[in-house]
């Protein structure tokens, strides 16, 4: 089912939101300063061409350690990112939604593209992973963190 919705997706429409998260990366490469958020852009834009069956989580959450992108640097940088070029790519995967959202078929398309409107406010320090990865992640650190709890009383 995934295939047939990334199939979908990409003829549909997702090839143009993930080519132009990947234009604003060109962008960012360009700058030399804004290589972070080029990366950044090139892992999103994959995933904007085929988001089904995947989930942007944060890299601390995945690692269970924080890095430069997690931490304060990592939220200084997503500010900048959202005034320069993250408000603009939500604006247009809101307008995609609404777009796909018009037609009973469309509907999943235009939930996957406000999760990408959501991501796109704030990129840094998430990466892209299975469903099921995230899900075994967050069962991970839910059971840990149950364990901490215990030991603490």
């Amino acid at each position: 089912m995934r295939v047939i919705g990334n199939f979908l997706w990409f003829v549909l429409g997702g090839v143009f939101m993930g080519l132009l998260w990947w234009i604003v990366g060109v962008f960012a490469f360009i700058t030399l300063v804004g290589i972070p958020w080029g990366r950044a852009c090139f892992v999103m834009g994959q995933f904007s061409f085929f988001p089904f069956g995947k989930e942007a989580i944060s890299r601390e959450e995945l690692y269970q350690q924080p890095d430069i992108g997690t931490g304060v640097l990592g939220g200084l940088g997503n500010i900048i990112w959202f005034i320069f070029a993250g408000i603009w790519l939500a604006i247009g995967h809101v307008f995609a939604a609404v777009l796909c959202f018009m037609t009973i078929i469309g509907i999943p398309f235009s939930i996957q593209h406000l999760k990408l409107a959501g991501i796109a406010l704030a990129p840094i320090g998430k990466t892209v992973v299975t469903c099921e990865m995230a899900e075994a992640v967050r069962m991970q650190n839910a059971s840990s963190n149950l364990v901490h709890i215990r030991n603490k009383r």
